[in-house]
């Protein structure tokens, strides 16, 4: 029987097996990493000057008007100066939540059809926006991006700008903290902190417009969490927030702190998963995976804590009740 282990940094899903097959078969593997770390060594893009951003996010929803605003305003906190935003068969309000940001400029809104659309919106996001923005952050409603050891999104990337095409930052997966049901006037962010002991050995990307997106390549298809790219035809790998490279299912990490991390609030309360979710549809695949043996597996997971999206809590209160003020006419 082989001994099953668990990564000091990560949950996996399926812990890895131990033993003498395994330690032969990553040994190809441990070798193109070595050669994808020497290649990263001497690329050098230039990106472009002329941009309008430095950061932008993509995201498509359905049915998620009640998160919205929360979510552009905490990314607007970290750094985050637009928004590419696919809208896939709504029929909530989330119009009349985002066309203050639309008139603002802040968000690019547009209204997408295909089913599931994730992967061809994102193609679209970077055929018609790339030029506009040195990175895009592909990511869901769901997903919080918070930098931990620096105070914007830049800050952490522009260390990469030069060098690697996309850039992963972790999963910290949150449970329902308890919650049957809650007020939904509240913050996410502020409702769950109960969480699970490790992040995740996978994550979202951040995309360097200044490489190919090579959407067309079969490691891509259906990939949200591993993008590759390429630079002159040269077909290259993800790195992770330290600068390593990551293939399959190797994640080698440094020994700080994590950098950056994604809080992924998969579940939120069982009204919300139970109500909304799990009715939502799967913006990937066909068949949504989300029902209650989903539901259970994630949660029983969240036996600890996170809060380092709180070192913004104050800001994006103030931010959010400046907004509610502001549409309610200064009132």
């Amino acid at each position: 029987m082989h001994e099953c282990k668990e990564n000091k940094y990560f949950i996996f899903d399926r812990p890895v097996k131990r033993g003498i097959k395994r330690s032969i078969k990553k040994i190809p593997l441990l070798l193109k990493r070595f050669w994808y770390t020497l290649l990263f060594q001497v690329i050098r893009v230039k990106p472009a000057d002329d941009t309008k951003y430095n950061v932008c996010i993509c995201a498509i929803f359905k049915d998620e008007a009640d998160y919205l605003k929360e979510w552009i305003e905490l990314h607007k906190l970290v750094g985050a100066e637009h928004f590419y935003l696919y809208n896939n068969h709504s029929s909530d309000h989330y119009r009349e939540v985002l066309e203050p940001y639309i008139s603002a400029g802040e968000v690019t809104l547009t209204d997408w059809t295909d089913t599931p659309g994730q992967m061809s919106a994102y193609s679209d996001c970077v055929r018609r926006y790339a030029k506009e923005t040195k990175w895009i952050a592909f990511i869901d409603l769901d997903e919080f991006i918070v930098p931990n050891t620096y105070d914007s999104i830049y800050d952490f990337l522009k260390q990469y700008d030069r060098r690697y095409p996309n850039v992963i930052a972790y999963w910290m997966c949150f449970g329902t903290s308890g919650k049957l049901q809650r007020d939904r006037r509240g913050l996410v962010t502020e409702d769950f902190v109960v969480s699970w002991e490790k992040y995740t050995n996978i994550g979202k990307c951040f995309y360097n417009t200044a490489f190919a997106f090579a959407d067309e390549e079969s490691v891509n298809r259906n990939n949200v969490h591993k993008r590759w790219a390429k630079y002159r035809n040269i077909l290259l790998p993800p790195v992770n927030c330290y600068g390593k490279v990551c293939l399959e299912e190797e994640n080698p990490v440094g020994r700080a702190p994590m950098p950056i991390q994604i809080n992924h609030y998969l579940l939120k309360s069982y009204e919300e998963y139970t109500g909304k979710k799990s009715n939502r549809g799967d913006a990937i695949f066909t068949v949504d995976m989300h029902n209650m043996d989903y539901f259970y597996l994630h949660e029983k997971k969240a036996v600890s804590a996170d809060y380092h999206v709180y070192k913004y809590m104050i800001q994006l209160k103030l931010k959010m009740q400046e907004v509610q003020t502001e549409r309610n006419g200064g009132m």
